[in-house]
């Protein structure tokens, strides 16, 4: 009996993901999810108390299956933004699902607090000083969901955009650009002074500059 329900409450969670990363919380339908997660509105109302209370636990569990399937690696974080970058690719449902909670139910963006503060914790060994591991995060973040959060009528302009070869080249270059944010220090990637001949500045030397690696060294425990 417990198993049946277990996989009741699966169907809706999945259902409802569906139904509010299209239509968000005030246009989400409840009998659509009912009939889609082959249940019923009781059912629905006896799980969560009603509509409100299903996004809220859609909303937590879709951020709770990101947190677990996609992990920082405080060893690598550049990495780590193409993994963010690869899951928002396959389940871009998660992102419609935040952007709607921060429109119609930000109280609900809050409950993931301590997912956030994990996170946060475990990359606070690798900020780019003077970037705090909160700074790291929202940049990473930024950067590794940049195009999906694009309006449409910029990204439809792309002939092909979900093409293997231009999505790769997406993955690649938000690897890059994570790696030039958190090596800054190092000067990969630092702009030239106005009128700098490129030249003169390969060669010389970067005297007195510290390694952000230094900075960023990672402890274990």
């Amino acid at each position: 009996m417990a198993r049946d329900a277990d996989a009741t409450r699966e169907r809706i969670l999945a259902a409802a993901t569906l139904e509010f990363a299209a239509h968000g919380l005030a246009g989400g339908r409840v009998e659509r999810i009912a009939s889609e997660a082959r249940s019923n509105v009781r059912m629905i109302y006896a799980y969560y108390g009603g509509k409100s209370g299903l996004f809220d636990a859609t909303l937590a569990e879709a951020l709770r299956r990101m947190a677990e399937n996609v992990p920082p690696r405080p060893e690598d974080l550049a990495r780590w933004a193409g993994d963010v970058f690869d899951h928002h690719q396959r389940f871009p449902e998660v992102l419609r699902l935040s952007m709607w909670a921060q429109l119609e139910r930000p109280e609900a963006t809050a409950e993931p607090r301590d997912i956030y503060r994990n996170k946060t914790l475990a990359v606070a060994t690798a900020a780019a000083r003077p970037l705090s591991a909160v700074d790291v995060l929202v940049f990473i973040y930024a950067i590794a969901q940049a195009w999906q959060l694009s309006p449409e009528g910029l990204t439809g302009l792309e002939e092909n955009p979900v093409r293997g070869e231009e999505v790769a080249a997406r993955r690649q270059s938000v690897v890059t650009a994570v790696e030039r944010m958190l090596h800054a220090r190092d000067g990969v990637g630092e702009v030239a002074e106005p009128g700098a001949d490129p030249a003169d500045r390969a060669a010389d030397p970067p005297s007195g500059r510290t390694s952000a690696t230094s900075h960023a060294s990672l402890r274990s425990g």
